[in-house]
């Protein structure tokens, strides 16, 4: 399992929509569970394909947390379980999402920057 922090210079509303774009276009989307209170805090997950040949199967789990000045703190989380073969797929996976976040979003303009 890897961590990766990040900042979108945007708005919950619309980091949560960069978010759910971004990882219905690499995998699977999966229903988050209901939690704290959506207009501070919201979790959006997907399965997508890591490790070689994007085989092994990587869950994807974005924390948004509304901040101050319309930014979201993002928090990445990729989980995947490795064989006798270490590749990281987890980690790799997280860190490929982070960035793809971190790139224009559908507008056009720019969704934010990393940490």
């Amino acid at each position: 399992m890897h961590e990766v922090p990040l900042t979108l210079a945007a708005p919950l509303d619309a980091a949560t929509r960069h978010v759910s774009g971004v990882l219905a276009r690499l995998g699977s989307p999966r229903r988050a569970a209901r939690g704290a209170d959506p207009t501070v805090r919201r979790v959006v997950r997907a399965v997508i394909g890591g490790g070689f040949g994007k085989m092994n199967p990587v869950l994807v789990t974005v924390t948004l947390t509304a901040g101050g000045q319309g930014g979201t703190a993002v928090s990445v989380r990729g989980a995947a379980k490795e064989g006798l073969i270490k590749q990281r797929a987890g980690e790799r996976t997280a860190r490929r999402v982070a960035a793809l976040l971190t790139t224009a979003d559908p507008d056009g303009s720019r969704a934010g920057a990393g940490r």
